[in-house]
């Protein structure tokens, strides 16, 4: 049985953790389209398929960086959790930040949903790998 492809949503403002996230997926063999949006303003648009995103594929996983530019990412996470359609998508939390995992509690999320981004590429890519196996388990809890 062939693995189906996951879209996956990376919210990143920087380019070169965009690239470890791109080159880890293809390391780990995955069957997944990411797409890359900078700002959390961005990634509204994008699950909200507003333009220029009207015709995406909504995303399977939700790779969310705190510390983004016009909307950080505790903005985008509670807009996502107060819509009903979009708190049904699976949301990790990619961050270089150890200093907000207060968050964890704020938005209900599972602990192993808030991932420490690691800064040696074998260590990204585990932390890829354990988002996508995490998938279905990290939902923003109303």
């Amino acid at each position: 049985m062939a693995a189906e492809l996951i879209n996956i949503l990376l919210v990143e403002d920087n380019p070169g953790d965009a690239v470890l996230a791109r080159e880890a997926l293809v390391d780990l063999g995955a069957k997944a389209r990411l797409r890359v949006v900078s700002t959390g303003i961005e990634a509204m648009a994008f699950l909200r398929r507003q333009p220029p995103y009207a015709n995406e594929t909504a995303p399977d996983l939700i790779l969310l960086d705190l510390n983004l530019p016009a909307m950080n990412g505790r903005e985008v996470l509670a807009e996502i959790r107060n819509d009903s359609q979009l708190g049904r998508i699976p949301l990790v939390i990619l961050t270089s930040s150890r200093g907000d995992s207060d968050i964890i509690d704020k938005f209900n999320l599972l602990p192993e949903c808030y991932i420490v981004k690691p800064t040696a590429f074998a260590d990204y890519t585990l932390a890829i790998k354990r988002a996508l196996e995490l998938r279905t388990r990290c939902r923003p809890i109303r």
